[in-house]
């Protein structure tokens, strides 16, 4: 069993990897720029990939059996030029740790710890009990609005509920109201959803129908001082809109941890967007860092080496993008 982790972010994934699949596995690590002769032979004779791209300009692992995304998207790999005995799976387990940054960041704004920590070590008393002018906010009774209702909607409900938050879904698929859910909204009437929720948390997959899908209509419908956090794709908020919406302090105020620009070998240091969101000081910016915990990394391990055993002892894949065609 030759199994290839392709890449930084992949790699992140091996460290005792071995002790998950066991000793008939062998394990290697290749850089994301297969350069020398021998890392490309490899890549191209392994029975597992775990890796985030697949294209053109990588070898052809004729041989494989299953390609692994060791994340929830797989919008850089090119599904049709994978070999028909692949099969493709990706990774979640990254909703509780999503779920505690979401909140992490809306108390930060209503709890204000270091604030206060601060001005008492210079003898400022600025939040003292006592007094209506020293009282600061809470989010019990607030409305969160999610959109979207997959794994991290779902996590980020359950919390905000322990905190008897009121929660509004709008998802592609309509989501009956429960213990969780206090209303429902599909996506054909988000013009509703909008000013609905002190919070709007985005956590869609970036596809045709979702890119944009925040804009400046949505801006308008919000109330002034919503905030709105996305940890989901980019540009599934119309980047100039939100800019504008921020500067002209339409709403609130941003929490945003997936970005529209990315480093890249050329630009290691780039900043995260065309626009000059870190001159705004109503925007709280972290660099997609949301999901990236060592809890995340454990439950993804075990995700990927349970399902390599799966294939190789002909189980039922959990998390399939695309079946496999069977190997002798």
């Amino acid at each position: 069993m030759r199994i290839i982790f392709h890449g930084e972010n992949a790699a992140s994934f091996s460290n005792g990897f071995a002790e998950l699949v066991g000793p008939q596995a062998t394990i290697r690590i290749l850089p994301d720029n297969l350069a020398a002769a021998d890392d490309q032979r490899a890549y191209a004779e392994a029975d597992v990939i775990v890796g985030v791209k697949y294209d053109a300009s990588l070898p052809v692992p004729s041989q494989l059996k299953l390609f692994h995304v060791p994340g929830a998207g797989y919008d850089a790999v090119n599904l049709g030029l994978l070999p028909p005995t692949a099969a493709v799976c990706n990774c979640f387990g990254h909703e509780q740790a999503i779920a505690e940054y979401v909140m992490t960041a809306l108390l930060s704004r209503h709890v204000p710890l270091v604030d206060a920590d601060q001005r008492l070590r210079k003898g400022d008393w600025a939040y003292w009990a006592g007094s209506p002018d020293r009282v600061h906010d809470e989010i019990a009774g607030k409305t969160i609005g999610l959109l979207g209702f997959g794994h991290i909607g779902k996590a980020i409900a359950a919390r905000a509920k322990a905190f008897e938050m009121k929660v509004h879904v709008a998802n592609r698929s309509a989501v009956p109201t429960s213990a969780l859910v206090d209303r429902s909204y599909t996506l054909d009437a988000l013009s509703d959803f909008w000013g609905s929720a002190d919070f709007i948390v985005v956590s869609v997959p970036l596809t045709d129908e979702t890119k944009g899908i925040v804009g400046a209509a949505a801006f308008s419908a919000m109330k002034p001082d919503a905030v709105i956090v996305n940890v989901g794709r980019g540009p599934t908020i119309d980047e100039t809109a939100l800019f504008e919406a921020l500067k002209a302090k339409q709403i609130g105020g941003a929490i945003i941890d997936t970005w529209y620009q990315y480093p890249s070998a050329a630009e290691p240091d780039t900043l995260p967007a065309k626009l000059p969101f870190h001159e705004l000081s109503n925007v709280l910016m972290t660099p997609h860092m949301s999901g990236w915990t060592s809890g995340t990394i454990r439950r993804r391990q075990q995700t990927i080496a349970d399902n390599i055993k799966l294939r190789f002892d002909g189980g039922k894949l959990v998390n399939v993008v695309k079946e496999g065609r069977a190997t002798a």
